[in-house]
Order: structure tokens, then sequence, then C-alpha cells
């Protein structure tokens, strides 16, 4: 198989970059960004969501969760964290795909860069994220990539399980709004297991450390897999979590996060994500043994 590259218009925003290996594909906008605003099967429902109230808007002075894939970088702090991706951004073509660039125009001076290429012959995607610090002065800061996925599906997280003897193996971040008997979360031996439901506005969000780098979501039979590296040996953001994942009515965010850096002036810092997508897998029940069966088929 090859990779195709042509220019669509999707959603109400004009010159996007559609890339296709045949198997799946990526949309990429250009007059706003950097964003890969869809993700799925070829010819198939999009694996991400899209808010239906900011679609194909563009150039506006205020902050908007268009949905799709981002880069921001945290801790999480306004209005630092919130610069606009409003306006048009530059790309290149490489192999197998696109990068995206969004050159700083704002107090925060970090420029943003995702560069996303698909395996010629298997529904994967690489997707690598850089941050440069293009002001005057050393920024501390984490890659963050989130990606905001469709309603209605079911996501699996793995909690840590080292032997640490008489201390503490794992932590368990939350915040304000997260209520913890909130019906859309189930807290498994192994497994964290979050449900995305359409009908709930009210917020929740956890973060932990994911040691193993992967988390899974199972919708429209499905399933979806975002990897990533873990190291056990950095400090992360947020009580040094690598992972967090958030819910409201319109969608699910995966969140990975690279560790905490110190960029000076003219220093970058990459995070790199692995998408794998497989079809016809039944979403699993709330079991654990019906989960752990299906995660160690799609899951090395």
């Amino acid at each position: 198989m090859s990779v195709s590259l042509k220019k669509v218009s999707y959603s109400g925003w004009n010159d996007c970059i559609e890339v296709s290996n045949g198997l799946v594909d990526f949309i990429a906008t250009t007059e706003i960004g950097p964003r890969i605003i869809r993700f799925g099967f070829d010819g198939q429902v999009n694996e991400f969501s899209i808010n239906d109230e900011d679609a194909g808007k563009k150039g506006e002075n205020i902050w908007r969760n268009y949905g799709g894939h981002r880069l921001w970088h945290s801790p999480e702090a306004m209005p630092r964290t919130y610069t606009l991706d409003n306006f048009p951004i530059s790309y290149v073509e490489v192999e197998n795909g696109v990068k995206l660039i969004q050159e700083p125009k704002d107090f925060a001076y970090i420029q943003k860069e995702i560069e996303i290429t698909l395996d010629p012959n298997k529904p994967v995607a690489k997707v690598k994220h850089t941050l440069t610090n293009k002001g005057a002065w050393a920024v501390e800061l984490s890659p963050w990539a989130i990606s905001v996925m469709a309603t209605g599906g079911l996501q699996v997280v793995e909690q840590a399980n080292k032997d640490t003897g008489l201390l503490p193996n794992r932590a368990l971040v939350l915040w304000p709004y997260s209520k913890m008997n909130d019906h859309r979360i189930h807290f498994g031996d192994k497994y964290i297991i979050f449900q995305q439901d359409p009908n709930r506005k009210e917020p929740f969000k956890f973060g932990i450390q994911n040691e193993k780098g992967w988390a899974a979501y199972f919708n429209h039979d499905h399933l979806f897999i975002k990897k990533f590296k873990h190291d056990e040996n950095a400090v992360y953001p947020d009580y040094n979590a690598s992972y967090e994942t958030y819910t409201t009515d319109w969608m699910m965010e995966m969140e990975s996060l690279g560790p905490m850096v110190k960029l000076n002036p003219g220093d970058s810092t990459v995070h790199t994500e692995e998408w794998l997508l497989y079809d016809n897998v039944k979403r699993p029940s709330m079991d654990e043994n019906e989960i752990e069966e299906l995660i160690s088929k799609y899951v090395k």
C-alpha cells in the first residue's frame, strides 16, 4: 500500500489535508491549529468528536475546544495554556504524512508542531509533538497531547501494579469537580473503567501514573489504543500524572503527558504517541476478566 495526501473541506473548514493509507485516514486543519480533526477507518465514522458549536469557526479572539486532537502544555493555567489556535498554520509534507506548525504570536511564545505519519500497511499512526521555547527566558512545562474521543465509548486504563512492599504503589489524581460516586467511573482490581455518557454534562477527570504507557477506547465496534512512553524517573505535572482523562456530555478526552522540562530559549521538548485502530471489536462489559481477555489480544 501507499500513503496519499489531498486537500479537502471538512466540518466547515477549507484547505484541510487528508492523509490515507487505504485502511485509515486522518484530516488536519490548516485554517486553525495545529489540530487533527479526524482519525478513523477509510469511509467510516470519525473516532474523534467535533464540538457542533465550534465546527468551522476560525479567526476569533476566544478559545474554542473544536474537538479532534490538539497539543497543549501543562500545568494548566489561564491564560497561558489557552493560547489561541484559531488562525492559519503552516505545514510541510513529510514521508507518509504531514508536519503542522504554529508560529507563536502570543505572550506564551511557545511554538507548537504536530508531525503525524501513517504506516503504509497498517492502521497505525505515529504522532510526534514538539514544543519549542521562542521566548526570551526559560519556561518549565510538560507537553500534553489531547485526543477528544467521540461519544458513547468505554475507556480502559491499567493501574500501576509494582510490588513496593510496605510502601504505596500508585496514586489517583482528582479534580475539584470529580465526584467519586459518579456512575461513569469504575475502579476495578487491575483496570479503571470509564464510560462516556452523552446525557451527563457534569465533568469528571482523573489522572494516574500510567506506567504501562497505554489507554484503550472501545467505540463503534472499533478499538482505539493510544501508546506513549512513561518515564519512571521523570517528574510529571498534576501530582506526577503521566496520563489524564476528562469527560463531559459531548466527548471523552484521552490525554498523555511528557515529563516536566525546563526549556531555555531556543530549546525544544518532544512527546510521541502511537495510535492503533482495530475493527470488529465488541465493547466489553464492566467485567474485568472479559476486559483482560480482550486487552491481551491487542496490547503487547
